[in-house]
């Protein structure tokens, strides 16, 4: 077992063949979910003048405090052309451009009826012009997620569109002649296929356009002529058919098709018989069979190796810092990623951590990383997660 690498060192093996994908104009409205290419810089000063933080009266900070005769109004979007001299104070709302001559604002609460404010000093209330962000400025780097957030400040800096990575294009294909859709009658020995459900939906979490294959039988000529069709895309995730039985024909046939191996089996449970290969600048992921081998492959090696395809400064994966909420006994040969439910930063492991039990592992909402050793990890023991 000692020779096979481990987590991090087969995860530096995914990103070294890792080549980016072309860039392309996105609308930053569509624009969400994807990986800044370039750097996006202001199109504007933010905010493009100096604006009122509240409404109130716009003023020159020396009259105050005192009685103030006004002599305008400026609004969102109707700003008051004329000047404040002294004495004088222009009636003001939140984001309304200050006038010429004034330096302050008094909010409304601070001024009575007739107009007689209370003390301000120079600059009170008042959002410089350029406060936020200078045109030209970076407002988004080049690698990072673009979030809500981020998108936002984009578009109120003016940035109509952004470069982004284009999204991997993934080709899903799951392999066993007992493998039937859900919902067909099972014959016996049959099972319902679940994973390419199940890596579809991880795929569209991380970015990537994903076509799902048909389940391909058992069999020679048709293993090889999806792979052959299916090898035509950024990426190849296939589940079943890595191991080392009879019927277990991906890897040869895939080795006949071109395709390099990197390697094939990694010390970690569940998901040892991942297989790693390349074509090109086409990466190919060999995933167990097993369900729970599959979710915990991706997360580790498939939504990095995306993530970097799409250009992320750190790809993953990205493990938080938690506490086991009871012991864990130690693999002594392998990384272990466990099924746990986590409240704040406490992690309840749950009991049936087969790698067949997909259902039990749908009521986990994080895998706990269990370093190798002898031993047990004891109650309160601090841990890395992943969130799923």
């Amino acid at each position: 077992m000692t020779d096979l690498p481990r987590i991090d060192e087969a995860l530096a093996l995914v990103l070294a063949h890792v080549r980016p994908l072309p860039l392309e104009d996105v609308p930053v409205g569509s624009a969400v979910g994807r990986v800044l290419g370039e750097d996006a810089r202001a199109a504007t000063d933010l905010p493009p003048f100096d604006s009122s933080a509240m409404d109130g009266y716009a003023v020159r900070a020396e009259d105050t405090p005192g009685r103030l005769r006004v002599v305008g109004h400026s609004a969102a979007g109707r700003p008051e052309l004329g000047a404040v001299g002294p004495g004088e104070a222009v009636v003001i709302s939140t984001g309304a451009v200050v006038p010429t001559g004034a330096d302050a604002v008094v909010p409304v609460e601070r001024a009575t009826g007739d107009v007689v404010v209370e003390s301000v000093g120079k600059g009170d209330n008042v959002r410089p012009r350029g406060g936020d962000t200078r045109s030209g400025d970076v407002v988004v780097s080049a690698g990072s997620p673009l979030g809500p957030p981020q998108v936002s400040a984009l578009a109120a800096a003016g940035v109509a569109g952004v470069r982004c990575r284009r999204r991997p294009r993934v080709a899903v294909l799951s392999t066993g002649s007992e493998l039937r859709a859900p919902g067909e009658p099972l014959a016996p020995g049959e099972i319902y296929e679940s994973n390419s459900v199940l890596i579809a939906a991880q795929l569209g979490s991380a970015g990537a356009a994903a076509t799902v294959f048909p389940v391909v039988a058992d069999d020679a000529a048709a293993t090889r002529a999806a792979l052959e069709q299916a090898l035509e895309h950024d990426m190849l995730i296939t589940t079943g058919g890595v191991s080392v039985g009879p019927h277990d024909l991906v890897r040869a046939t895939l080795a006949e098709l071109g395709a390099q191996e990197i390697f094939w089996r990694v010390a970690v449970k569940p998901g040892k018989p991942i297989a790693f290969a390349v074509r090109g600048d086409s990466l190919v992921f060999g995933l167990p069979g097993n369900p729970v081998s599959s979710l915990v492959g991706f997360e580790l090696f498939v939504r990095p190796a995306l993530r970097a395809q799409q250009g992320a400064r750190e790809p993953g994966p990205d493990f938080l810092p938690g506490r086991l909420a009871h012991g864990v006994r130690r693999n002594l040969d392998r990384d272990e990623l466990v099924r746990a439910r986590r409240s704040g930063d406490q992690l309840e492991p749950l009991s049936g951590q087969d790698s067949h039990m997909i259902v039990r592992a749908a009521a986990a909402n994080a895998l706990v990383l269990i370093p190798r050793g002898e031993g047990e990890l004891a109650p309160g023991a601090e841990v890395a997660y992943l969130q799923i």
